[in-house]
């Protein structure tokens, strides 16, 4: 084993972390990436501009790093932790990777926090279940001088000192404009069910609205939103349920997880011809069953860089250097059009196998 991998304390993530990075290619080929940094950084009326983003080449010394998820039971929590252990790798830094095990968890978070912090954790990086469920725990370690940096979900605290994410909104718009666009005013009514994720976690409260933002005005119908976890049983069920209450629905929107676990239910029922499948953002399953014909269209936010990038604003805060303080990849939309000319590496990890674990 090299130094540099001899350097990672992996919590109970280790397994998953470790499957997931199986095959990866040299860490070094990832930037500068295309970016949009939100200026001012962590208001509402922000404004993205375009950056190239590059990281620092190494940590002066190898830090300690606590990563938090909400939990590991999909491809994209996957996806994220890919990119957090090979940049940690990659700049010599010791991560710490936690998982709550579900977006109800929010307690066993804090406390998973707390104690990585008391073991000594110089960083703290997290994917909040809670948009202001965290914040009075980030008050309380940012007032120990630790940096904590908010990855992928949002957390509202102004006490952060950093944000690695995108912007759930314009993700959830551009699924909803998709549909807009097929189904303009004035043509035949569509009925689209809709499964954004567990309700009062900031990034669904966010998708909801950009989703409904975009397709008002359009022959789109969207119904009541079925908020859900986002663990492949659970979705399934809501869909389920959609399925014997809106018989004459035309496309299933939501989740990553909705859309992978709809794929086999539609195929068994019959409906792949009928029902459409749109989901508010990528992953290893989605980006296969957009290949396939199965899924239409899904906006890519990269997780792979937005994990990357957490672990670099975390070593840039501890070492005083420069820190783009709100940023996250440039969003775009994937389809059947341009699946095969988008680099799949460029906004899914490098895994032997393209199948999500959710």
């Amino acid at each position: 084993m090299t130094a540099p991998a001899r350097a990672f304390f992996l919590g109970s993530c280790l397994a998953a972390s470790l499957a997931v990075s199986a095959g990866s290619a040299s860490a070094a080929d990832w930037f500068p990436y295309p970016a949009a940094e939100v200026v001012p950084a962590f208001s509402a009326e922000g404004k993205p501009k375009d950056i190239s983003y590059t990281p620092l080449p190494k940590a002066s010394k190898p830090w300690d790093i606590c990563v938090s998820f909400p939990h590991m039971k999909d491809a994209y929590w996957l996806g994220v932790d890919y990119g957090v252990v090979e940049e940690a790798r990659r700049l010599g830094v010791k991560v710490n990777v936690v998982e709550a095990g579900g977006y109800t968890e929010l307690n066993k978070q804090i406390s998973q926090i707390e104690n990585c912090v008391a073991r000594g954790a110089d960083a703290v990086v997290i994917g909040a279940i809670s948009l202001d469920g965290l914040n009075n725990l980030v008050g309380e370690v940012a007032k120990k001088g630790i940096p904590v940096i908010d990855v992928i979900n949002g957390i509202s605290s102004p006490a952060l000192t950093a944000k690695s994410l995108v912007s759930f909104h314009t993700m959830g718009y551009e699924a909803g404009r998709y549909l807009a666009q097929k189904h303009p005013a004035g043509s035949p009514k569509v009925k689209v069910g809709w499964f954004p994720g567990p309700a009062g976690a900031g990034w669904v409260e966010a998708a909801n609205k950009g989703f409904h933002e975009a397709v008002a005005g359009s022959a789109v119908e969207v119904l009541e939103p079925r908020y859900g976890d986002t663990g492949k049983e659970a979705q399934l069920r809501l869909v389920e349920d959609v399925l014997q209450a809106t018989p004459d629905v035309k496309y299933i929107a939501g989740t990553a997880v909705t859309a992978e676990a709809a794929q086999g239910l539609l195929r068994e029922r019959g409906l792949t011809d009928r029902i459409g499948l749109i989901a508010f953002y990528m992953t290893p399953g989605v980006h296969q069953g957009i290949k396939r014909g199965f899924i239409q269209a899904a906006p890519a936010d990269s997780m792979v860089i937005q994990g990357r990038i957490a672990v670099d604003q975390a070593v840039r805060a501890l070492e005083k250097q420069e820190l783009v303080k709100h940023v996250g990849p440039k969003i775009f939309v994937v389809d059947k059009a341009n699946v095969d000319k988008v680099p799949r590496d460029a906004i899914l990890p490098r895994s032997p196998s393209p199948r999500s674990s959710a």
